[in-house]
């Protein structure tokens, strides 16, 4: 029988690159490239060996420096040797993944965070424009070029992968109008709960990161697939 880790890595690994988009954005996929392919088999194989059904907590799109290099959603290379995955990525920090670390941290560790909950994005591809992270919203047409791609991601991790239903959380405000939207047209989750974005959390509320990761875990725990 196929875990988790199965399906979430034949979910990534055969994830089509789109054609050629609008505003000269490119799509990457991590997943097809061989180290953070490596880095992510071998952090599924550790914390998503099993079949339990998990929460998802899904962005935007992932990052060139976090995902698109170690190929786990929100884990730079620091966050993901920590988590015991030996990697010999530059050790440059990113803001989303320290917030997520500490909310890791808080609930346990990777151990217990995993075995309920998964991180990942409603667009599994990094977009670059001129080399920069883009967000798949950043324009109205490369929203709707993007539109059936993401409308077909989110499918798959609910069909496929088989992530919890009865609850998702949407990492970001602005991310939160699509993800509603796209729930409303697939009707795939009982609620969507939308929690402000790490990167945003990391460079406007840094004072106040003991109450934003208490605020994670509050929202996280009301939704752990056994509370149901």
């Amino acid at each position: 029988m196929s875990t988790f880790a199965d399906r979430l890595l034949h979910f990534l690994t055969s994830f089509p690159l789109p054609a050629a988009l609008p505003e000269e954005v490119e799509a990457i996929s991590p997943y097809q490239q061989p180290t953070p392919l490596a880095l992510f088999t071998q952090f599924a194989q550790r914390y998503y060996a099993d079949n339990r059904p998990r929460v998802a907590l899904l962005g935007i799109n992932p990052g060139r420096l976090g995902n698109g290099r170690t190929g786990v959603a929100f884990t730079d290379p620091v966050a993901l040797a920590a988590w015991g995955i030996d990697n010999d990525l530059p050790r440059r920090r990113e803001p989303s993944s320290e917030f997520v670390q500490e909310v890791v941290l808080a609930m346990g560790g990777p151990q217990a965070f995993y075995q309920d909950f998964f991180l990942g994005s409603l667009y599994p591809l990094v977009l670059l424009r001129h080399g920069l992270n883009y967000n798949f919203y950043d324009s109205p047409a490369v929203t709707a070029a993007l539109w059936p791609a993401i409308q077909d991601s989110l499918r798959r991790q609910v069909a496929e992968v088989g992530v919890a239903r009865h609850a998702a959380i949407c990492l970001g405000r602005r991310n939160g109008k699509y993800f509603t939207q796209l729930n409303q047209e697939l009707g795939l989750f009982d609620q969507i709960i939308v929690l402000d974005h790490p990167r945003y959390l990391m460079q406007y509320k840094r004072r106040a990161l003991a109450e934003n990761v208490a605020r994670y875990v509050e929202v996280l725990d009301a939704v752990r697939p056994q509370a149901t």
